[in-house]
């Protein structure tokens, strides 16, 4: 560890998981084309939410035939309601390695009281895919935001499956390659990869979940921000941007305006590219850096979003837990005063260390010069 106290600082410090770093050169005045003041179901409210639909669709090649809408809630909003909607007709595996995928395990089992299969890993790692059962419907997390762990691809989801694939894709969707023809049900929230402002999520359907939905109906009491039938039928308005519920115009506004970004810079790939590069850049600082590892040793499944760093010298990890914990508490708070490095503690249900968002809208320039930060922060505390 480098007791040389670095002399650049990066120019947006801006690292937290959610909501993420805006995308560079954002200013209010991405703001100034909302429709304020008017109602969202006039016609200029509906038209930019169904731009912003169909500008999605374009961004991330998603098929023409699966359904995109906005709900409330953020992510979670957007998986609940998958949740709520579609399981119980098929037992369940639910893929647990981070807390997200363990909520999602509770909610299955303690609140809808569906039978289901937990499979689990340890923070880093990622449970045996190869244990799914494609008569089940399977529910997972593409990237395990709190752990720095993802699945390598699609290839374990079968493509003649007789059950739905839930995905929660929220810090994977504009980061990494997603396998749609693998995929039932997607869920992101902006404020994850494109920097958005929180509260709204989104819900894509594959035709398998739309018949799903229009040929089932749960057995539970269904809250109105859930319910995507109409009679017997999907709720068609809700995927044409006539939301469940009122959005914030300023919010999608401002998702559209990341989306223009995102298309100025080379779309999709760009974007990708952007976020790979940032794992690389982190994988050369530790690499330069032994007293530091990842918690996701294995490369394969290694996030490039979400990207969890540990202190693996010695005589850190032979301290109690406790103490590493309060530590790493003392070096972030150091890293705050010196306006080096915003909201990186590692997440507090997973083992003490540090998280760096390295998604898109972070410049891999300012992630280097953070990184150098923490090397002098971890040399002053341990």
């Amino acid at each position: 560890m480098s007791g040389q106290k670095p002399s650049r600082k990066p120019a947006r410090p801006y690292f937290s998981s959610g909501p993420c770093s805006k995308y560079p050169g954002w200013s209010t005045a991405a703001l100034d084309a909302a429709v304020t003041g008017r109602s969202h179901r006039g016609k200029p409210g509906k038209a930019a939410l169904a731009a912003a639909i169909e500008e999605t669709r374009a961004l991330l090649a998603v098929p023409a035939d699966y359904l995109i809408g906005i709900v409330p809630a953020s992510d979670t909003g957007a998986f609940e309601c998958a949740m709520w909607s579609l399981l119980g007709p098929r037992p369940v595996d639910v893929l647990v390695w981070e807390s997200f995928s363990k909520g999602w395990a509770t909610d299955i089992t303690k609140q809808l009281k569906i039978e289901a299969n937990i499979y689990t890993a340890d923070y880093g790692k990622i449970p045996d895919l190869g244990q799914v059962n494609g008569a089940h419907d399977v529910v997972f997390a593409w990237n395990g935001t709190t752990a720095g762990a993802m699945v390598p691809n699609g290839d374990w989801i079968a493509a003649d499956r007789e059950g739905l694939t839930l995905c929660d894709g929220t810090s994977a969707a504009f980061a990494m390659e997603i396998a749609w023809d693998k995929i039932d049900v997607f869920t992101y929230s902006w404020q994850k990869c494109l920097g958005g402002e929180a509260a709204h999520g989104v819900l894509i359907l594959s035709p398998r979940a739309v018949e799903r939905i229009e040929s089932y109906d749960p057995p539970w009491p269904m809250p109105k921000i859930f319910r995507l039938k109409k009679g017997d039928k999907i709720n068609a308005g809700i995927f044409k941007g006539e939301t469940i519920n009122t959005p914030s115009m300023i919010c999608v506004q401002d998702y559209r305006a990341a989306l223009a970004w995102a298309r100025e810079i080379g779309g999709l790939d760009a974007l990708i590219a952007k976020s790979k590069a940032n794992l690389a850049a982190v994988e050369e600082w530790v690499a330069a850096h032994p007293s530091f590892g990842f918690l996701a040793e294995d490369k394969a499944i290694r996030s490039n979003t979400s990207v969890c760093v540990n202190i693996v010298d010695p005589a850190f990890t032979s301290k109690p837990v406790e103490d590493q914990q309060a530590a790493i508490k003392k070096i972030c708070a150091l890293l705050e005063e010196e306006g080096a490095a915003y909201d990186v503690a590692g997440y507090r249900d997973a083992p003490a260390g540090f998280r760096f968002w390295c998604g898109p809208t972070v410049d891999t320039d300012d992630l280097t010069i953070a990184l150098e930060w923490v090397a002098w922060a971890t040399a002053q505390v341990v």
